[in-house]
C-alpha cells in the first residue's frame, strides 16, 4: 500500500495542472478578444509613433 500514497500526490497534481490548462485554454478568445487586441495595438501604435517623432531642439 506504500505505492498507493507514493502516487497519489503527483496524480492529483497532474489532474489538477491538466485543469488549469483546460481554463486557460478555454478563457482565451472570446467576446473580449477583439477590444483587448484593439488597445494592445492602439498602445504599441503610440509607442512606435511616439520613438519616430523627432527629438526637439533645446
Amino acid at each position: 500500500m506504500d505505492y498507493v500514497s507514493a502516487l497519489v500526490p503527483p496524480v492529483v497534481m497532474a489532474v489538477f495542472f491538466v485543469g488549469v490548462v483546460r481554463v486557460i485554454v478555454k478563457t482565451q478568445g472570446g467576446a473580449a478578444k477583439a477590444k483587448e487586441d484593439a488597445a494592445v495595438d492602439a498602445a504599441l501604435a503610440r509607442v512606435d509613433g511616439a520613438s519616430q517623432r523627432p527629438a526637439a531642439d533645446v
